[in-house]
């Protein structure tokens, strides 16, 4: 079972507790939550209440999600770019759009379809029925290397240099304006946004650390070229940061608030993000391995627009 606990801010008072709840989680429903609420798996400062229940300023809410239900998650011949492989992981160059692995209601066209049909039974089973084989994930409209592990001494052994940080993580992207620095490092904890739980933000209180190298690699007059090192690996961690030094990524529409996502730039579809290199010791032969995805077309293309506008 998955915990979750937090505070009720003033300015989200007096609203149904079931209601509330389900505008933090937009992908379940309110009747899921009333049924949590009667089963007593939703409490506040630690007492059961009932579905009408006004939250107040303050109130600490404790939600305990029940593990996910069995599924029948069905492999789909959805090619893949497949940049490495062998008996144990294989990295492959993620697309814009495709989702990494199914969520309640959306059980198909998503990563783990494809590479069940591709790895038939050689997939690790850590992560359970609708993650096999992840050990990590990028955001829906993030592209490149992702790893994908085919047994659990691979999925253990690479999960163990993700927690310590000894992945080597590579990014490109777009953002919006020039940094003063053409390099930096912005250190700055991340958590959940307690003002939207659907976005996360820097927070001091209950913030998870979090490190981003960057380096301008070319200026394009309002809009930069650049490259990123991650020290961690956060949710959102590079578009939280670079939106809190006033330079988000082109084209994100959760950080960036829509700002220069006009004209030619309007086709985007999401963030200018892509996962280049990632780089890990081999959970079997302990050599260091160094995988890199090439930019795909639209951003080939995006800086080629820039190039001709700057």
């Amino acid at each position: 079972m998955n915990k979750e606990v937090f505070e009720v801010l003033p300015e989200q008072e007096n609203q149904r507790i079931d209601k509330y709840i389900s505008l933090l989680y937009p992908d379940k429903s309110r009747s899921y939550f009333q049924k949590l609420i009667k089963s007593d798996q939703v409490l506040v400062n630690e007492q059961s209440i009932k579905a009408n229940y006004q939250v107040k300023a303050d109130d600490v809410i404790t939600i305990i999600f029940p593990d996910s239900e069995e599924t029948n998650i069905k492999p789909e011949n959805i090619p893949l770019d497949i940049l490495y492989e062998d008996e144990d992981l294989l990295v492959v160059n993620k697309p814009k759009g495709m989702v990494v692995h199914p969520s309640i209601g959306h059980y198909s066209g998503t990563l783990v379809n494809a590479i069940m049909y591709h790895c038939k039974d050689s997939l690790s089973g850590i992560n359970g029925e609708i993650r096999p084989g992840i050990v990590h994930r990028i955001d829906m409209n993030t592209t490149g290397s992702l790893i994908v592990c085919k047994n659990d001494n691979s999925h253990i052994k690479i999960a163990d240099q993700i927690k310590v940080h000894s992945v080597n993580r590579i990014y490109e992207g777009i953002v919006i304006g020039c940094p003063k620095e053409q390099t930096g490092v912005i250190h700055a904890p991340i958590g959940r946004n307690p003002k939207d739980r659907k976005k996360m933000a820097i927070v001091d209180k209950n913030g998870k650390d979090a490190i981003t190298h960057y380096e301008v690699i070319q200026n394009f007059g309002n809009y930069s070229y650049v490259r990123f090192r991650l020290e961690t690996g956060r949710t959102h961690q590079i578009r939280v940061h670079m939106a809190s030094i006033g330079h988000p990524l082109l084209g994100d529409d959760v950080y960036g608030s829509g700002k220069g996502v006009y004209g030619q730039f309007k086709h985007l579809q999401g963030q200018t993000l892509h996962a280049k290199t990632i780089g890990f010791i081999h959970p079997s032969t302990g050599e260091y391995i160094e995988v890199s995805a090439p930019l795909p077309e639209y951003f080939v293309s995006l800086l080629q627009k820039l190039e001709a506008m700057s």
